[in-house]
């Protein structure tokens, strides 16, 4: 029996970075005092969600992974406690720049996953800040077991988790930053829930999923070209079991920390019975990478 307790952290990013981190240490530490053993926080949660607008200005925001303020506060933190941390950040990497995740282990830096899927949306304009990542979809053996990692727009797509459960992914973890569709007046929230639940389901591998909440504002600058938008971030983070059920589901407004705990070995047992491993045909899904 391997218990792993896990938690998805859900929270609204104000203006100031040095505050925005100090509350993620603080949401962190709450959730290991209650028994968490891997915690997720939100995507890039260190500023107000600046991909909103295009401002060169923000190329200035990436920092190396040894240098990013969010992972340096915390891996003090994922030492004290003996806890893995996923921690999204804004990366440059030499002279590109990338949507990542760092993955903290008992004060150790694991590694990194860069974002592999970028979007280019009204108000989401992701491609003019970041490259496509170039890691693969990595998973990471922690001391609580095998956790494969996406960033937000990965988590619409089915290679995403089948890739990463693949690889050993006992956990799927996806740090979010989605809400309103202006232009397209929908709502994406159930949407959005119910294609990580598939992920979960298709796989047999629970997933866990955290997302900012609140409206962000952009003002109209020279330096944006007079945009002004705004864009309202729908919470909503979740944990699901291994069949894609909705364990916990935070509100649409409102910090929240969803805790819960799987059995690893049970897990695992689950999925080789199922055999949909044992039954995949990869020689038959060739029209994935031809079309």
């Amino acid at each position: 029996m391997r218990n792993v307790t896990v938690s998805s952290i859900q929270m609204q990013c104000s203006g100031e970075r040095a505050a925005n981190i100090q509350k993620a240490v603080s949401l962190v530490e709450w959730a290991c005092s209650m028994g968490a053993n891997i915690v997720l926080l939100p995507e890039l949660f260190e500023r107000p969600y600046f991909c909103q607008e295009r401002c060169y200005d923000y190329y200035t925001f990436a920092e190396p992974l040894k240098d990013n303020r969010a992972v340096q506060a915390l891996i003090p933190v994922s030492k004290e406690y003996e806890c893995v941390i996923i921690v999204s950040f804004f990366e440059r990497a030499g002279k590109v720049l990338y949507n990542s995740a760092a993955v903290l282990d008992s004060g150790r830096i694991l590694g990194v996953y860069r974002k592999t899927h970028i979007p280019d949306d009204h108000y989401y304009q992701e491609k003019f800040y970041f490259t496509p990542g170039n890691t693969g979809f990595k998973t990471f053996q922690t001391s609580f077991g095998c956790i494969g990692v996406g960033i937000c727009w990965d988590q619409w797509f089915p290679e995403t988790a089948r890739c990463l459960a693949l690889n050993g992914a006992e956990l799927i973890f996806f740090p979010t930053a989605i809400g309103s569709e202006p232009i397209l007046g929908t709502d994406s929230s159930g949407h959005w829930t119910r294609v990580m639940q598939g992920h979960a389901a298709a796989n047999l591998v629970p997933v866990i999923a955290a997302n900012r909440y609140g409206t962000e504002t952009v003002v109209p600058t020279e330096a944006n070209g007079g945009q002004s938008s705004s864009l309202t971030f729908y919470g909503s983070s979740f944990i699901c079991d291994a069949t894609g059920e909705l364990l916990q589901q935070a509100g649409r407004s409102e910090d929240a920390i969803l805790t819960e705990t799987f059995d690893l070995d049970a897990l695992d047992k689950e999925r080789l019975s199922w055999g949909i491993f044992r039954d995949r045909r990869p020689e038959a899904y060739k029209d994935i990478i031809k079309k």
